[in-house]
């Protein structure tokens, strides 16, 4: 099974679990990065804003190719209760992706808010199916068994049909 980890990370904790998704499935990592970094200021104003309008920041890679691989796995820190900006840009660049499965999950303080339905709804109107969702509070970023509860859907979803 070849799995697929596109993530973005402003502070670490999305990065963290991604990283330890990645070597527990033997997946592919791929970091978006935004072109044009916020700073600690407006990642509060202007980065909060655009992600509570499900807006799109440019990224790096611009496409993401994910035909080649069984299962797609995203991940986004929660910024104003959504998804980030430069998440939101990963799912409009994902190339090859009609009728793969996937699983998400958010990194947060403490509450996940939209993060993951916005998600959902952005993958299925590409024609992803979310076969599972994950919210990792700061506790569960470094919780072996909800790493390895959310590896294992990774594998299931990576078996679907």
């Amino acid at each position: 099974m070849k799995a697929r980890i596109i993530y973005h990370s402003f502070s670490g904790n999305t990065r963290s679990v991604a990283e330890k998704v990645c070597d527990a499935c033997e997946g592919n990592l791929v970091e978006v990065k935004l072109t044009s970094d916020y700073s600690k200021l407006t990642i509060y104003t202007l980065g909060c804003y655009r992600a509570l309008k499900g807006m799109c920041d440019p990224i790096e890679p611009a496409i993401i190719d994910v035909a080649a691989d069984d299962v797609i796995v995203i991940g986004t820190p929660v910024w104003a209760g959504k998804a980030t900006p430069a998440v939101n840009a990963a799912v409009a660049a994902l190339a090859g992706c009609e009728g793969k499965p996937a699983v998400i999950f958010a990194t947060c303080g403490k509450d996940g808010g939209e993060s993951l339905s916005s998600l959902k709804n952005a993958l299925e109107a590409k024609g992803v199916k979310v076969h599972d969702e994950f919210v990792f509070d700061k506790h569960g970023t470094v919780d072996p068994d909800r790493i390895n509860a959310m590896v294992a859907a990774i594998t299931t979803a990576g078996r679907a049909p």
